[in-house]
């Protein structure tokens, strides 16, 4: 039940990121998942483990990450479909 939780909520950090940015995240709701994990992970390099946790997710460090993940990849998409 726990590793369905944390799917749950790597959703909807990779969500919430997405609707920050003003970018859809590729691949839907995988891609929604994947970003709020790599953003956790790296929110977490780049802020420590800080702020209310649920689903073994620092909310506020995950959420930071995802968003920069987003913007990220959103500039680099953009630039794949111009060449």
């Amino acid at each position: 039940m726990g590793f369905l939780w944390s799917l749950i909520i790597g959703g909807i950090i990779g969500w919430i990121a997405g609707l920050i940015v003003g970018k859809d995240v590729p691949f839907g709701i995988i891609g929604n998942i994947i970003a709020g994990f790599v953003g956790a992970w790296l929110g977490s390099l780049i802020f420590g483990d800080w702020g209310p946790v649920v689903g073994d997710f620092a909310i506020i460090p995950a959420l930071i990450g995802a968003i920069i993940l987003v913007f990220i990849l959103s500039l680099i998409f953009r630039g794949m479909r111009r060449a």
